[in-house]
């Protein structure tokens, strides 16, 4: 079968790597996330679009200096050229999927902290899943 077809919320609340990309087609990925109390994905502008998806925990979405409280439940919509962060506000991980469009990252990456992804310079390559 192509695609994927699978129980996102569970994948994204049982994920503990800060990025786990799970699939990767010719113009989307999808990945799963996991911030810990405190942390946050890191402010960055990316010539794509970006779509959010919280599942567990409470956090805040910053969106070209505007900032808006997010929990379980919560959408973030992020158009391209738009400077962006997601932090964790929580006492409890931020667990959440994004869509990027096209895709953003090496095909079955997992960086297990945030200080891994920021060392390995990796964007996607071209390469998809199938």
């Amino acid at each position: 079968m192509k695609g994927f077809v699978q129980d996102i919320e569970d994948l994204a609340v049982k994920n503990d790597e800060f990025r786990n990309v799970l699939y990767t087609a010719r113009h989307c990925q999808l990945v799963v996330m996991a911030l810990k109390p405190k942390e946050e994905i890191g402010a960055e502008v990316h010539k794509l679009d970006q779509f959010f998806r919280v599942e567990e925990g409470t956090g805040e979405a910053v969106l070209d200096g505007v900032r808006t409280a997010i929990r379980a439940g919560f959408a973030v919509v992020v158009p391209a050229g738009t400077n962006h962060n997601i932090i964790n506000t929580g006492t409890v991980p931020l667990k959440l999927y994004t869509l990027y469009a096209p895709p953003n990252h090496r095909d079955g990456v997992v960086h297990h902290t945030r200080a891994e992804a920021e060392a390995d310079n990796e964007h996607f390559d071209g390469k998809t899943t199938e």
